[in-house]
């Protein structure tokens, strides 16, 4: 990969996975502490999917760290990923305007949409590199 702004797109992206895997871990271990922040009072039944959610970051995000671990990733993981991400985004959006989670969690949308977007860039840029073969 070239360098420059589509040269740097792989790093960043693995960064993004590493956060992904992070925050998945906390969220995991920990759920009540991370949707304390998001959702009002969350229940029982709260915390537990907000820790299911968790560990489903730590796949997504574990899987994407690890499809960028070569030097030419493959298009369909980086797709997936990006599907991944722009869902969980959705997902909080929706959550927000429900009124399930507080206006701040747009923070965190918009952090899997831009995310999304990057995969999705990068995995155009890989068929770009594909076609030229």
């Amino acid at each position: 990969m070239s360098a420059g702004p589509a040269g740097a797109l792989p790093c960043v992206l693995r960064a993004i996975a590493g956060i992904t895997v992070a925050t998945g871990a906390v969220t995991a271990v920990r759920p009540g502490l991370v949707l304390g922040e998001l959702s009002p009072g969350p229940t029982p039944m709260d915390r537990q999917l907000f820790g299911t959610i968790g560990m489903f970051m730590v796949v997504s995000g574990g899987t994407l760290h690890r499809a960028l671990a070569v030097p030419q990733p493959e298009r369909g993981m980086l797709i997936w990923s990006a599907v991944q991400k722009l869902g969980a985004s959705a997902a909080m959006g929706i959550g927000v305007s429900r009124g399930l989670y507080a206006r701040r969690a747009l923070a965190v949308a918009g952090f899997d949409f831009a995310s999304g977007l990057g995969c999705l860039a990068y995995a155009a840029l890989r068929g770009n590199e594909e076609r030229s073969r």
